[in-house]
């Protein structure tokens, strides 16, 4: 009887694990998706750029010529 609960509790464990996971990456692919938009000019200096208004692009950091609006 201690046997299956503790079997019980592990493919539990496991499971929850897996979950956890698979949110993970869903958070990984869904912030990919937002910086291949356009960016705001926070978010343009938050990843170490600059925002160069003559032409309306990111300079530098992450964001490296990305528009911003």
């Amino acid at each position: 009887m201690r046997i299956r609960r503790t079997l019980a509790a592990v493919i539990a464990t496991a499971a929850l694990a897996g979950l956890g996971l698979a949110g993970a990456a869903t958070a990984s692919a869904a912030t990919h998706a937002t910086v291949a938009g356009s960016l705001t000019p926070g978010e343009c200096e938050q990843g170490g750029g600059t925002v160069d208004w003559a032409t309306s692009t990111c300079k530098g950091g992450t964001g490296d010529g990305q528009m911003v609006d």
